[in-house]
């Protein structure tokens, strides 16, 4: 299984929704985690909202600081904001990357939250699939 951290700003929206949708579109071969560079106290209620009106799990999603990750092994690091691509850590080992930023939806209606929702899991998905060679879409069983 190919492992995946997706880091955004805060880690209360953006890379916490990215983080459920891979968990759960490129299942059974990726296990993503997300971080932040600058952790928020906690996930936005919204991020929650929109990931449960498309029957997406959220159970032990909350905000983690990147510098918990620097020792694990992990096969990309994805970033989804542009300043967590700036502020990114240098990991101990070279690591492939991939950054795709999306709008912050932090502070709007659900609306905003539904919209990057869905942008992530149109455009990061099949983008991390790829990079990871992992053949998408997946196949009805």
């Amino acid at each position: 299984m190919k492992r995946v951290l997706v880091l955004c700003t805060g880690n209360s929206c953006r890379s916490q929704m990215a983080e459920a949708i891979l968990n759960h579109d490129l299942a059974p071969f990726v296990r993503a985690f997300s971080a932040g560079v600058a952790p928020q106290p906690e996930v936005a209620p919204n991020a929650l909202e929109a990931l449960r009106r498309v029957g997406l799990p959220t159970d032990g999603l909350t905000p983690k600081d990147v510098m918990q990750f620097l020792d694990e092994p992990f096969d990309l690091v994805v970033t989804v904001c542009d300043h967590a691509r700036e502020a990114c850590p240098v990991f101990p080992r070279p690591i492939p990357t991939l950054h795709m930023a999306f709008p912050d939806p932090h502070g709007q209606p659900l609306a905003a939250f539904e919209a990057v929702r869905d942008a992530i899991r149109a455009q990061l998905v099949p983008a991390v699939a790829q990079a990871l060679a992992i053949p998408f879409p997946q196949e009805s069983a």
